[in-house]
C-alpha cells in the first residue's frame, strides 16, 4: 500500500467514524428530545385533569351531566351542561385553604326550580329588552315578557334552562369543557336560528376563560353573558365588606322598570364610582335598592382588558375581571331574600352574592346611540370574559 492510497483510506475511515459518532449522538438527542416530549405531555394530561359524572335527568327525562375541570395548582370548576351552569369554583385563601366561591346548589333538582339564574349562560339577550319589543330591518319582534312589563335574560325559557351538548376538549392552556345550542329561529320571539359555542377552559394560571361564538341566518339581537354570583368569603356571611374596582368613567341610567333613558352619566362623584377600590357596602345604602348598573368600562372595543377586580380582606381572595365587551353589569343580590338554601345548607340571605356580567348594554336593540348588539348573517358573534382568581 503506498502513501496515497494510506492517507485516502484513512480519510475515509475517519469520516466512516465520523458519520457514525454523528448517528449515535443524533439517535441520543432525539430519544433524549422524545422522552421529554412525552413527558411534558403526560404533564399536560395531569394539568388538565376532567371528569363526567351523571347529575341527574331533567322534568323531561333528558340526561345531564356534571363536569369536574381541575387544574395543577388544585382550583377546581364544576359545570353542568344544563344551562351551561357554573356549579361551584373552588380556590384557596391566603392560608391555602380551597372553598367554594360561588351560590347555587348541591344536585340539579335547585337549579330545575326558581332560582336568580345562579352560574347560568344567559341568552339570547343578557338584561332588559323594553317591553320585549325591538325592529330588524324594518320588522317588529315581539318577545316572552318575563320581567313586568320586559323581557329579560332571554325569556321564559332562555339559554340557562336548555341542555347542551357538551365535549370535553384539550387546549394549550387547560382544560376545556365546550358546549354547543342550536337556538332555532322564532325560539322565545328571537329570529333566525342561532348557533351557539360556549368555551370554558380552566387555566394553570387559576383563570375561568369564557369565549362565546354565535352565527345565523338572520339578524337579530345577540348579548351573552355568565351569571355567576360570588362571595369570596365562601358564603360565611355577606359581601358588603369585599373590596370593588370598576375600571368605568360612565354608568347606563335606568328608569323606575329598569330600562335605559339612553343617557350614560359619568360616576365620578356619585355612590356609583369603583375606581378606586371600595367596599361594596360603604355607600350602597345611597343608591336605592343596592347595585344593579351597567357600567361603560373604558377598557378598548373588543380588546380583552382587565375591567374590575375584587378583594375580599380576611380570606385573601382576589378576583380579577377581564373582558372584551363595552359593559358590565354590577349585581349586589339585592333580591335574594333567605327564601332560596343552596349549596350545604346555606340560606342566601340579601346581598349573600355579587355578579359582574359582562355584556352590551341593556335594551341595545331600542337604542341607536348604544353599541349595536344585531348580529347579521355571514358575521360571527365573539366575546371573552375570564375571571382571574389569586390571594393577597
Amino acid at each position: 500500500m503506498n502513501m496515497k492510497t494510506f492517507s485516502f483510506n484513512l480519510l475515509s475511515d475517519r469520516k466512516i467514524l465520523t458519520g457514525i459518532i454523528v448517528f449515535l449522538l443524533t439517535l441520543i438527542f432525539v430519544g433524549c428530545n422524545s422522552g421529554q416530549t412525552v413527558k411534558e405531555k403526560n404533564k399536560i394530561k395531569e394539568q388538565m385533569e376532567i371528569t363526567r359524572e351523571s347529575f341527574g335527568t331533567t322534568k323531561s327525562d333528558i340526561e345531564v351531566d356534571l363536569f369536574t375541570l381541575k387544574n395543577n395548582q388544585g382550583m377546581i370548576v364544576k359545570i353542568t351542561n344544563f344551562g351551561g351552569i357554573v356549579t361551584s369554583i373552588i380556590v384557596p385563601d391566603k392560608n391555602g385553604n380551597f372553598e367554594d366561591v360561588v351560590l347555587g346548589f348541591d344536585n340539579l333538582e335547585g337549579y330545575l326550580g326558581e332560582h336568580p339564574y345562579f352560574g347560568a349562560i344567559v341568552g339570547r339577550y343578557g338584561n332588559r329588552i323594553a317591553k320585549g319589543k325591538f325592529t330588524v330591518d324594518g320588522k317588529e319582534y315581539t318577545l316572552a315578557v318575563n320581567n313586568g312589563e320586559n323581557h329579560l335574560h332571554g325569556g321564559l325559557e332562555g339559554f340557562d334552562k336548555k341542555v347542551w351538548d357538551a365535549e370535553p376538549v384539550e387546549t394549550a392552556n387547560g382544560s376545556a369543557l365546550k358546549l354547543t345550542y342550536l337556538s332555532e329561529d322564532m325560539e322565545e320571539g328571537y329570529p333566525g336560528n342561532l348557533n351557539v359555542t360556549v368555551t370554558y377552559t380552566l387555566t394553570n394560571d387559576n383563570e375561568l376563560k369564557i369565549d362565546y361564538e354565535a352565527v345565523t341566518d338572520k339578524a337579530g339581537p345577540v348579548n351573552l353573558t355568565h351569571h355567576s354570583y360570588f362571595n369570596l368569603t365562601a358564603c360565611k356571611q355577606d359581601m358588603l365588606g369585599h373590596e370593588v374596582m370598576i375600571d368605568a368613567g360612565r354608568y347606563v341610567i335606568v328608569d323606575e322598570s329598569l330600562i335605559p333613558t339612553g343617557d350614560l352619566p359619568v360616576v365620578e362623584g356619585t355612590p356609583l364610582d369603583f375606581n378606586t377600590a371600595m367596599k361594596i357596602g360603604a355607600r350602597i345604602d345611597d343608591v336605592p335598592g343596592g347595585y344593579d348598573h351597567c357600567y361603560v368600562v373604558n377598557n378598548d372595543a373588543d380588546a380583552l382588558g382587565l375591567i374590575a377586580s375584587v378583594t375580599e380582606p380576611e380570606s385573601g381572595r382576589v378576583m380579577e375581571v377581564y373582558s372584551t365587551e363595552p359593559g358590565v353589569q354590577f349585581y349586589t343580590g339585592n333580591f335574594l331574600d333567605g327564601s332560596v338554601t343552596g349549596k350545604n345548607d346555606v340560606v342566601y340571605l340579601k346581598h349573600y352574592g355579587f355578579c359582574l356580567e359582562t355584556q352590551h348594554y341593556p335594551d341595545s336593540p331600542n337604542q341607536p346611540d348604544f353599541p349595536s348588539t344585531i348580529l347579521k348573517p355571514g358575521e360571527k358573534y365573539t366575546h371573552s370574559t375570564v375571571y382571574k382568581f389569586m390571594t393577597r
